[in-house]
């Protein structure tokens, strides 16, 4: 018998479990029981009208079969022609050694894999096929055993579809003593199966409500064990003990609200409340302040930090780039004026002084900035990663504001953190709007404040798809973007590559893989035989040079800004394009988020297609930041339909929230919640975070209310045996890192 800690290699043979375990990091039972599958099949498909897409799998005799040497690359590729008496469909081989002398006319074989398209034409490209003796060996045709759904696994390279199958059918029929996470008083309550049941019912249904039923109990433990995470979270930072911060009356704060050119919105107004509210407590604050593009966060971070200062302390506002960090101390030194220059000549009565601090300055100004921030002179600290050495020191760190947290993960935040002499409050913001499920999954040990709504005098974005195909169109760009500095105004030009062949050639982009030939289920190869050479994406080193040449543009001033050039280059530019200096800045995205010149109305987004949807919007709430409309024209060269569909969303919208879920929704629910970026294992394998509100919802009021009788979880050791192995260092650092 076997649980789900037992070895597969000891169940399943070395080289089953030697692929399973290499290319889908499968090594225990309870791993193969967590690969759950894609999808199912009855056991009458056959080869009429099948969709693109569709995992196919049919009994099928070969009609024809033939080899011929392919046009562009070396070595012979076979195609056949199949049929089940009723329909034919092509099945290609693009190199034909192994297959020619198994696929021979009038044998008779079991076909799966995925239907594409080529030439009009519907195919299967490299199928997994075996024997009809083979699959019944296998229980493929039916069997007495399971007469129900036939699950579809994922591929794994390698292994024939149906050996899967053989697989988990053979680990179901060991299993004993199944351990459940979720409590017994929760199963009824919410009507659930228990996991065994569950699992069974994964693998083996006998209809769709057996599928059903299995998928909602294990979307519901995941939800569960991941709410008891966080709440068991919140309570250890309510226990925490820290110093009040309120801000002092005719203090530096009120200084600065009397002297606000403008009027705050009631949103930015009713979320400083929120904040400062939560710091005048003795509990650490750890809120989440999310907003749209240009929504107004940081005056709202001001407000805090100058209510830290006034208490006393000092803040730190951590960014994740140095040009970041420039442009936040230009911004908060311009709205503060002589409030900034605590200790000069000509500062005010409340004064205190805001001080930069990057792995770049000389050694000179980085010992000034390091003896203002330990003597307490620096009331307001700004800087990337310099902050967080064992060399800086805080004379009494209040309040730390976390710019962009998906760039950080929990141990850089923490780094930081540590430097108060009590416990610092902590407020983390984001221009990337997060659906409510996200904040409730990633963000759930830390209260969410929103900011909805744009400041008085933002103007609109109008946003436009530019096909590069169309005749004239792109000329017209060029035109259209001459036409904004002919009228006194500026433009950006954003591209994804910086050019040559350095490693760091994809200036932080985060790119969407593109949408044409994907990989096949069946065998993990290319599905089209098309050798058409990938076009390389715009780099900004050659668009700059096309650009100059470019009759609409020809002397007018263009400039470059990217990440490989020095801290001192890139902030040199900057200054330039913010002085009016330069007409067409040609970037990479380093001028993603908050990069501020009013003066900019235009951008141009080359490769548009291969961005991800927020971060198109991140990009455009770059222009319409002063009195003039924004334009943003988005080009691309894709024929995909899914890479049209996303752009046009975006051109469609400017509303960040649902260009968010749309966001979700389209791209890996991994990368979403920083598993990519942070290499460690997703343990939400049912659970989707756009599809599963409800269940979100159910999970955390139980977790809530389980933690309210017993925090400790002592009286659910499986559960809590859950809890805590998801809270190693690995997984807290990707929950943080969401």
């Amino acid at each position: 018998m076997a649980t789900e800690e037992t070895r597969l290699k000891g169940l399943l043979g070395g080289q089953a479990a030697s692929k399973l375990a290499k290319h889908r990091d499968i090594e225990t039972v309870g791993d193969l029981l967590a690969f759950a599958p894609r999808r199912y099949r009855t056991a009458d498909v056959d080869l009429g009208n099948p969709r693109v897409g569709d995992f196919l799998v049919a009994v099928a005799r070969v009609e024809s079969a033939r080899t011929r040497p392919m046009a562009k690359r070396r070595g012979r590729m076979l195609e056949a022609t199949i049929t089940d008496g009723r329909s034919r469909m092509r099945v290609t081989f693009f190199d034909a050694r192994g297959h020619e002398h198994k696929l021979v006319a009038g044998r008779e074989l079991l076909f799966a894999g995925t239907v594409s398209q080529f030439r009009g034409e519907t195919q299967l490209a490299h199928p997994g096929y075996a024997t009809l003796e083979e699959a019944a060996a296998l229980g493929e045709l039916g069997d007495a055993d399971h007469t129900g759904l036939i699950p579809i696994y994922r591929h794994v390279p390698g292994v024939h579809p149906w050996t899967i199958t053989r697989c988990v059918r053979l680990v179901l029929g060991q299993l004993d003593g199944v351990v459940d996470t979720v409590p017994q008083s929760l199963r009824s309550r919410r009507g659930l199966l228990d996991r065994g049941g569950a699992l069974r019912a994964l693998h083996a249904p006998r209809d769709h409500a057996d599928v059903d039923a299995a998928r909602r109990h294990l979307r519901y433990e995941e939800a569960l064990v991941l709410q008891c995470l966080l709440g068991q979270r919140r309570i250890e930072a309510a226990a925490v003990a820290t110093t009040s911060r309120s801000p002092r009356e005719g203090g530096l704060l009120s200084d600065f609200d009397a002297r606000l050119p403008f009027e705050l919105t009631a949103g930015q107004q009713e979320v400083s409340r929120e904040i400062l509210g939560e710091m005048a407590r003795p509990t650490p604050m750890h809120r989440l302040l999310q907003g749209e593009v240009g929504s107004g966060k940081t005056v709202v971070a001001l407000r805090a930090m100058l209510a830290a200062v006034d208490s006393g302390g000092q803040a730190a506002l951590l960014a994740p780039t140095e040009v970041l960090a420039a442009q936040h101390v230009a911004s908060i030194r311009g709205m503060l004026g002589d409030l900034a220059e605590g200790g000069m000549l000509g500062g005010a009565e409340h004064a205190t002084r805001v001080t930069l601090l990057t792995g770049s300055m000389s050694a000179a100004r980085r010992r000034e900035a390091l003896l203002e921030i330990a003597s307490g002179d620096a009331g307001i600290v700004i800087g990337t990663h310099a902050l967080l050495e064992d060399k800086v020191t805080f004379a009494d760190l209040a309040l730390v504001v976390v710019d962009e947290q998906h760039r950080f993960g929990v141990e850089q935040r923490d780094a930081l953190r540590a430097k108060g002499r009590t416990p610092p409050h902590l407020l983390v913001m984001t221009a990337t709007p997060i659906p409510r499920t996200v904040a409730m999954t990633v963000f759930g040990d830390m209260e969410t404040s929103t900011l909805r709504e744009l400041p008085r005098g933002r103007q609109p974005i109008t946003t436009h798809v530019v096909p590069v195909q169309a005749p004239g169109w792109v000329d017209r760009t060029w035109q259209r973007v001459a036409e904004e500095v002919a009228a006194g105004r500026q433009a950006y030009v954003v591209c994804p590559r910086i050019g040559g062949d350095a490693p760091d050639d994809l200036d932080g982009v985060d790119l969407v893989a593109p949408d044409e030939p994907v990989d096949d289920e069946a065998d993990g190869e290319r599905v089209e035989e098309q050798e058409r050479p990938e076009r390389p994406l715009a780099a900004v080193e050659e668009v700059i040079v096309t650009l100059a040449e470019h009759p609409a543009l020809s002397g007018l001033r263009l400039e470059m800004l990217h990440g490989r050039m020095s801290p001192d280059d890139k902030d040199a530019v900057m200054a330039r394009f913010t002085a009016g200096q330069v007409d067409v800045l040609v970037s990479t995205t380093v001028i993603e988020v908050g990069v501020d010149v009013p003066n900019a109305s235009a951008m141009v987004i080359l490769d548009a297609d291969r961005f991800g949807v927020s971060q198109l919007h991140q990009l455009r709430g770059r222009v319409g930041r002063g009195g003039h409309p924004g334009v943003c024209l988005l080009l691309t060269a894709t024929e995909s339909e899914t890479a049209g569909e996303r752009l046009t969303s975006v051109a469609g919208s400017t509303d960040g929230f649902e260009l968010a879920r749309l966001d979700l929704e389209q791209r890996h629910e991994g990368d979403v919640l920083g598993r990519a970026q942070h290499g460690t294992r997703n343990h939400l394998r049912h659970l989707s975070v756009v599809r599963d509100e409800a269940i979100i919802e159910e999970a955390r009021e139980d977790a809530q209310a389980l933690l309210a009788d017993d925090p400790e979880l002592a009286d659910h050791p499986h559960l809590r045996a859950r809890v805590d192995d998801w809270a190693g260092a690995e997984e807290a650092a990707f929950l943080d890192k969401g």
